[in-house]
């Protein structure tokens, strides 16, 4: 036969993987999307489906007897294309779907029965794709784009106060602590974690939690629009959290509210954060920027554990002695009320560079990138936002 010929074998081998390029690249979106599309009779779908099927079987005819298989059950793909219309799925999805049940060149169907109650263990311990995680930020997202503007201001002053806690949680374990060993901050900087915890948990809002999950809705498709909600809802949310942080360090400056010991270490962390230099401040805040937009990618998958996930990664901006720009804030302020700091190093020497640090970190590299990862993968059909309202 001519396909025992090595150089034969080789372009009916390039003319498979051709005819297959163009199914999953042209026709199976077109047949997708013609579906997604609504407004076609049944037949009409179920010949789209069965085109379908032919595209990603090139044995099928029409007849799926027609097929080795493993069991003799019948061959349907219209569960899986209805999960693919109701998830909105792009073809890349269903390309990954269909290559796993059908092999190369002696198509074999694998199917498994399971129970109901088995289906459901089942999908219970399945991972989140990418794209998924990207669509479940997506839709918190845009609910947090359409919040309005007193509840984001509220939320905001809240979440301020609470993030404090990092600052005191950290003063209190570092009092507690020997001061003159080399374990003590491995222990003591745990308590940083407490007020990250609190907040995210919480759902309240904090301006480097923003950074990823409000950026997010701007993708897939780009809108000015929502650029301009996205700054908005940033501004509002970045001068809450200063008033809450500003607050809580009235507060733990009153003498008889804290005990001296923790007193004192408020001031020594206080002096240390003040004691960066403007590019000290951004570059440090790049790597926090890049964590906290972690812990929010993080958190769909983690479910039950994310409170290990929160404080795992934020422990390690306090050991890693990055710069935070909300619990900075609250230390800073504290150094500016014992006249440790001045005004003009709390807003540039440390706020606004340590802001565009976290903003980096977290918007620039951590989402864009992520976002170049699953731009191919993500669903058909997205809310379209215009005048500051998503739909």
């Amino acid at each position: 036969m001519i396909t025992h010929h090595p150089l034969s074998f080789a372009f009916l081998l390039f003319l498979l993987v051709k005819y297959e390029l163009y199914c999953y690249n042209v026709k199976i979106p077109k047949i997708i999307n013609t579906i997604n599309k609504g407004g076609i009779s049944l037949n009409q779908e179920q010949s789209k489906e069965t085109e379908l099927k032919a595209c990603v079987m090139p044995d099928f005819k029409g007849d799926v007897t027609s097929l080795s298989r493993t069991q003799t059950e019948p061959i349907d793909l219209s569960e899986l294309i209805a999960e693919a219309k109701r998830k909105q799925l792009l073809p890349n999805v269903f390309k990954e779907s269909a290559r796993t049940l059908y092999h190369a060149n002696n198509i074999k169907v694998e199917t498994t029965k399971l129970s109901h109650n088995e289906r459901v263990i089942v999908e219970e311990h399945e991972r989140l794709s990418p794209h998924l995680i990207f669509e479940i930020i997506r839709r918190d997202g845009l609910e947090e784009m359409q919040r309005p503007i007193k509840a984001l201001i509220f939320s905001g002053i809240v979440a301020g106060i609470v993030i404090s806690f990092s600052f005191y949680c950290l003063a209190v374990l570092s009092a507690m602590l020997p001061h003159d060993s080399s374990w003590t901050p491995i222990i003591s900087k745990w308590g940083y974690t407490v007020g990250f915890i609190i907040v995210i948990l919480g759902r309240m809002q904090l301006f480097t939690e923003n950074t990823i999950t409000t950026v997010i809705p701007i993708f897939k498709p780009f809108q000015w629009s929502k650029v301009l909600t996205v700054l908005s809802l940033w501004g509002v949310v970045f001068i809450s959290n200063l008033v809450g942080t500003t607050i809580a360090a009235n507060y733990l400056s009153i003498p008889s509210a804290i005990d001296p010991a923790i007193s004192t270490q408020l001031l020594h962390i206080a002096d240390h954060v003040s004691s960066f230099s403007a590019s000290q401040n951004f570059l440090r805040g790049i790597p926090a920027g890049i964590l906290i937009a972690a812990v929010v990618w993080m958190m769909p998958s983690s479910r039950s554990f994310s409170i290990f996930v929160i404080g795992l990664l934020t422990y390690f901006i306090a050991l890693g002695d990055f710069t935070h720009v909300v619990v900075g804030s609250t230390e800073m302020a504290y150094a500016v009320i014992h006249g440790h700091a001045s005004l003009f190093q709390y807003f540039f020497q440390f706020l606004i560079p340590t802001g565009l640090g976290n903003i980096f970190g977290g918007t620039a590299i951590f989402t864009i990138l992520v976002y170049s990862q699953i731009k191919e993968e993500l669903p058909l059909q997205h809310l379209h936002c215009e005048n500051g309202r998503c739909e």
